[in-house]
């Protein structure tokens, strides 16, 4: 991101990230081994056994799209536990009243947290944009090799 970031640009890259997490794909044997079952799996309805049941086209993410996911879960480590919950909940799409129930606080103030969080992670990334740049590779190969002709250089005195 360039330039000044701003909560409600914060507000549409963490949708972004919800959206891209729940497209990632869920390969066999993810599941937590508890829910599994040993049996094969089965068809219920004689229609579904012979290929005629309905088709699903799942749209993988890019690997843009994944880091920048990356990122906003990155970014979620800055605040305490139950703000995270909130903006994370919000980037699902959750609504105030449920979000206010999960996290045990009233709809006002799970706003306020919502808003306040977003407003911290905007400073800090802003904060972060404006410190000095680290010194380019260029630069630091010159001072090697200046370093370097000042060693070789006391060697022949001596």
């Amino acid at each position: 991101m360039t330039g000044t970031i701003t909560p409600s640009d914060l507000e549409d890259r963490f949708e972004e990230a919800a959206r891209t997490l729940a497209r990632l794909p869920d390969p066999p044997g993810s599941t937590p081994r508890g829910y599994s079952s040993a049996w094969p799996e089965y068809a219920h309805d004689p229609g579904q056994s012979y290929g005629y049941n309905k088709t699903r086209l799942r749209v993988v993410p890019s690997p843009a799209a994944i880091k920048q996911m990356e990122e906003c879960l990155e970014w979620l480590s800055w605040l305490g536990p139950d703000d995270a919950r909130i903006v994370w909940l919000r980037a699902e799409g959750k609504r105030w009243r449920q979000i206010a129930i999960r996290t045990g606080c009233v709809r006002q103030t799970a706003w306020r947290r919502w808003a306040a969080a977003l407003v911290t992670i905007a400073k800090r990334l802003n904060h972060n944009a404006k410190r000095k740049p680290a010194p380019t590779p260029k630069k630091i190969v010159a001072e090697e090799r200046v370093a370097e002709a000042a060693r070789d250089d006391a060697k022949t005195l001596l």
